[in-house]
């Protein structure tokens, strides 16, 4: 099914600003060129710009590339979003969902994690 990102089996969110002119192929050559990672795997790749009110996402299904674009129509919206350059890290869902929803996906406090006595 078309843009189906459920059928990711990873995410990584590319860390620091992308140029938001590129398309599927320049946004293909960072994963491949820049972070030495293959874009055929059927993960999901996001991409924000320095303004951070949109973000693309690149996802490869089978038989060709789709590339989804979302900007934010809230005023002053913005997407949390690490700027590490030349740095891809892998999200779980759970921290996709947190920053779908604009909530920084360090969340240190959120899941607690009980230790053995």
């Amino acid at each position: 099914m078309l843009g189906d990102i459920s059928a990711a089996s990873e995410i990584y969110l590319v860390c620091g600003y992308t140029d938001m002119r590129k398309s599927i192929d320049g946004l293909r050559a960072i994963v491949e060129g820049t972070l030495k990672l293959d874009s055929k795997n059927h993960s999901l790749f996001l991409f924000c710009g320095r303004r951070c009110d949109r973000i693309k996402a690149l996802i490869w299904e089978g038989d060709g590339y789709v590339l989804l674009y979302k900007r934010l129509d809230v005023e002053n919206g913005r997407y949390r979003w690490p700027r590490d350059k030349s740095e891809a890290r892998n999200l779980t869902w759970q921290q996709f969902d947190w920053l779908m929803s604009g909530i920084d996906i360090e969340q240190p406090t959120a899941i607690r994690i009980k230790r053995p006595c």
